[in-house]
């Protein structure tokens, strides 16, 4: 068991290490508060068709990112009734979590160094960012994750990932996930 007064997530002790300055060198930042961080990373699985035919698809869905996220997900729902697919309002369609601290920090370490080497034909992430500096990249399966059992898996499913840093240019955030060892192919 870990004790968790003096443990620190190893991407944590290199952001205070060596990621600062050598963001603060970088982009010449005059205050440490300038120095963009990572503020939250977001996981969403959305069942779709699987959950209109099968209730139990979302809950199996909720549970898997659990075990990959190290904390509770909660299960999302339909906000509105389309009947041209089935779906009735307040339908659970899938399960997100949202992570930020400790937590945050350890699953982008296995997100970098156990899950994406796992991926077949991985030649790298496409920097996706929004203009404001968060970054969103998708993964085709779920069982790249060492957490997940294939025995036990029902269903592939698709993952979303957010990565929310509170950098105000891409620039900023894409040099902040190559610090990180992050694989851009670009």
């Amino acid at each position: 068991m870990l004790d968790t007064a003096t443990y620190t997530p190893r991407l944590k002790a290199l952001y205070k290490d060596s990621v600062r300055e050598a963001l603060k060198e970088e982009f010449g930042y005059k205050n440490d508060m300038m120095i963009p961080k990572l503020e939250k990373i977001v996981l969403n699985i959305g069942c779709g068709r699987a959950a209109v035919k099968d209730s139990k698809k979302a809950k199996s869905a909720q549970e898997d990112l659990s075990l990959i996220a190290g904390q509770k997900a909660m299960t999302t729902s339909a906000k509105n009734s389309i009947a041209g697919f089935r779906v009735r309002e307040g339908m659970p369609m899938g399960a997100k979590v949202t992570l930020r601290g400790d937590r945050m920090y350890e699953f982008l370490d296995r997100l970098i160094t156990i899950a994406m080497p796992r991926i077949r034909d991985f030649r790298g992430v496409k920097p996706s960012f929004d203009g404001r500096g968060n970054f969103a990249m998708g993964l085709k399966e779920h069982i790249v994750f060492p957490e997940i059992d294939f025995d036990k898996v029902d269903e592939n499913w698709g993952m979303d990932i957010v990565i929310a840093t509170d950098a105000k240019t891409d620039a900023e955030a894409k040099s902040l996930l190559k610090a990180f060892n992050m694989p851009f192919n670009a």
